[in-house]
């Protein structure tokens, strides 16, 4: 106009509110605005803002996906958890993720399934395992229990406790010991249980008097100390067949006719001579089942083995098969009770106390063997009792 003046903008612009200034019509166009989606003019500047689904991230420019679990496959098997534009897997209440990050196991399998175990069901990582209470062996279908024969055994563990066995290992052995010990009824008129460990000296754990009840026992075991020096296997066969099953260490006596047993563990070569004394024990009538794991000497192993080495002898290369190697031998040892108990009631059933008959002696052995002998008829009598209820020994 004449006496004044109006500012305009050259195309692509427009005026500011002061009406001096210009900017940008549309400055999501002529710049780099950098936003992944969308670009919104706001003034002199501008807003970058996503599509439907997403949201901003921090840096105002790049979108992330609002819910990651939704829009892919994660493959989560219980819950997927969105984490700004990634996913976690999380379990229900009782379950724990797995090392993939994505399955879930129960924490608990023993109630989560239809187990089928008779006695005990014991969690075992993902899985489960049956076992049976104290007395029983599990079955061959894994699941199912039956009783191991409540006859009379005195039984020797001879356990190595070498250097080169190592600490973790030796609560591995303890572990198979305890094991054993489950099957069995421990009790004075049933099974006496002793344990000898070895290393360069031989050391009595317990003897066969010791403990009369499977808890002392265990206790016992629990608290055994590794000794983890050398390896006298020799020795340790020495000191078992020579003590370990007198009646001053709790043996019962020869006349009685209990199975006397030996297990023997070893990792390794022994350092001294085996064959002499594994030959005197199994010569004075003593079962000997021989455990080997990883560096132990199977020729050895078949030295110290009663025959058949098939029936008395278990190797393993580690001690994964400990396990498997316990489950073994406790059949093993409860077939051998009730071999023994079927074979003396053939012979006892034509026994009766009128024809045992002795005048008074000062022979205190003779008194030994008669009072053993009473003791086992009616151990006997009583067995044969219980099988003929059961129906399974028929008398005529």
């Amino acid at each position: 106009s004449d006496y004044s003046y109006i500012c305009k903008c050259h195309e692509g612009f427009i005026l500011r509110d002061d009406g001096k200034t210009c900017r940008n019509q549309d400055i999501c166009n002529s710049i780099e605005h950098g936003c992944e989606h969308i670009c919104v003019n706001n003034d002199d500047s501008y807003t970058c803002k996503c599509h439907g689904g997403f949201i901003l991230r921090d840096d105002g420019k790049t979108c992330r996906n609002q819910d990651v679990c939704k829009f892919i496959d994660h493959g989560c098997e219980h819950v997927c958890v969105n984490h700004d534009d990634s996913y976690t897997c999380q379990c229900h209440e009782g379950f724990i993720l797995m090392e993939d990050g994505k399955t879930c196991r129960s924490k608990d399998p023993c109630k989560s399934v239809m187990h089928g175990c008779e006695h005990i069901c014991m969690n075992n990582n993902n899985s489960y395992i049956c076992k049976c209470h104290e007395g029983y062996i599990l079955e061959e279908n894994r699941k199912t229990c039956r009783r191991c024969d409540e006859g009379p055994i005195d039984l020797v563990f001879v356990i190595d406790g070498s250097k080169s066995l190592g600490e973790n290992n030796f609560e591995i052995v303890k572990e198979f010991v305890l094991g054993i010990l489950d099957s069995l009824t421990i009790s004075p008129k049933s099974a006496r249980v002793g344990l000898l460990q070895y290393s360069t000296q031989v050391r009595t754990e317990f003897t066969l008097k010791q403990f009369s009840t499977a808890k002392d026992m265990k206790k016992a075991v629990s608290q055994m100390k590794y000794m983890g020096k050398g390896s006298m296997t020799g020795l340790a066969l020495k000191q078992m067949t020579e003590r370990s099953f007198t009646e001053a260490e709790g043996g019962r006596h020869s006349s009685a006719k209990v199975p006397r047993v030996s297990i023997v563990f070893t990792d390794g070569r022994a350092q001294d001579e085996v064959s002499e004394w594994a030959t005197k024990a199994k010569q004075r009538g003593i079962t000997i089942y021989a455990i080997g794991i990883g560096k132990a000497i199977e020729e050895e192993l078949r030295e110290i083995a009663s025959d058949p080495p098939a029936k008395h002898l278990f190797y393993a290369e580690d001690f994964s098969a400990m396990g498997e190697i316990t489950e073994k031998l406790q059949k093993r040892i409860c077939d051998g009770i009730k071999h023994h108990i079927v074979f003396y009631l053939s012979v006892t059933i034509f026994l009766s106390p009128t024809n045992i008959s002795g005048t008074p002696s000062a022979d205190k052995k003779d008194l030994c063997k008669c009072e053993n002998l009473i003791t086992f008829q009616n151990f006997a009598n009583a067995e044969v009792r219980k099988l003929t209820q059961q129906h399974i020994l028929l008398i005529n």
